[in-house]
C-alpha cells in the first residue's frame, strides 16, 4: 500500500488482483445483485486509489479494502430500500447456477449437478432474507472468513455485536432451512 500511496500503477494492479474477487464476493452475497456487485467492486478500488495517501500505516489492508466495500454495499441498500427495489433474486439464481457448474464433479450425472443448483438456490435466497445487518457480518465471517476483530472494525460495532449478529444470522438461517433438511432426511 506504500508503493500505491506513491503513485506506483504495478503495485495497485497487484492490490487489485488480491482483493477484486474477495470483494466482488462480499457485495454479490449481500446484494445479491452480481451486474451491480462488479460495479460497486469497482467503486471500491476507485476510491481506494482516491484516498490512498489516507490509508493508515499499520493497520490491517484487507480490513481498510473490506470497510470501504462494506460501506458501499449498505449505501446500495440503503438506496434500494429508497426505491422500494429490494433485491434482485433473479441475478442470485443465475450467479448460484454459473457457479454450481464451475464446481461441478464432471463424474455427477445431470440430475445431481441440478439437485446441487437448486439447493445452493435455496440458501442462497435465505442468506438473502437474513436482515443486511445480520447478513454482513455471516457473509463476512462465514464466507469471506474474516476474524471477529476484523468484523467488529468493518462494522464499526464491538466484537460482542458481531458474535450476536453472527448468532442471530445463523439462527435464522438455520430456521429457514429446517423444512429443506427434513426433506433430505426421508429421501
Amino acid at each position: 500500500m506504500a508503493r500505491v500511496a506513491e503513485d506506483e500503477e504495478r503495485a495497485f494492479a497487484e492490490l487489485v488482483r488480491r482483493y477484486q474477487g474477495r470483494i466482488t464476493n462480499l457485495i454479490s452475497r449481500v446484494l445479491n445483485d452480481r451486474e451491480c456487485s462488479d460495479d460497486l467492486a469497482q467503486e471500491v478500488f476507485v476510491r481506494v486509489y482516491a484516498h490512498r495517501r489516507n490509508y493508515r500505516r499499520g493497520s490491517k489492508l484487507s480490513t481498510w479494502v473490506f470497510t470501504i466495500a462494506a460501506n458501499l454495499a449498505k449505501n446500495e441498500i440503503r438506496r434500494r430500500v429508497r426505491r422500494r427495489n429490494w433485491f434482485s433474486l433473479d441475478a442470485l439464481q443465475e450467479a448460484l447456477k454459473d457457479g454450481a457448474l464451475l464446481f461441478a464433479d464432471p463424474r455427477e450425472g445431470h440430475e445431481r449437478t441440478l439437485e446441487r443448483g437448486q439447493l445452493q438456490d435455496l440458501v442462497g435466497r435465505a442468506i438473502a432474507a437474513v436482515p443486511e445487518k445480520y447478513r454482513m457480518a455471516l457473509v463476512l465471517r462465514d464466507i469471506e472468513g474474516l476474524a471477529y476483530e476484523e468484523i467488529a472494525v468493518v462494522l464499526g460495532v464491538p466484537g460482542g455485536t458481531v458474535r450476536s449478529r453472527i448468532n442471530r444470522a445463523r439462527s435464522m438461517l438455520k430456521r429457514r432451512l429446517q423444512p429443506l433438511m427434513r426433506k433430505e432426511d426421508t429421501t
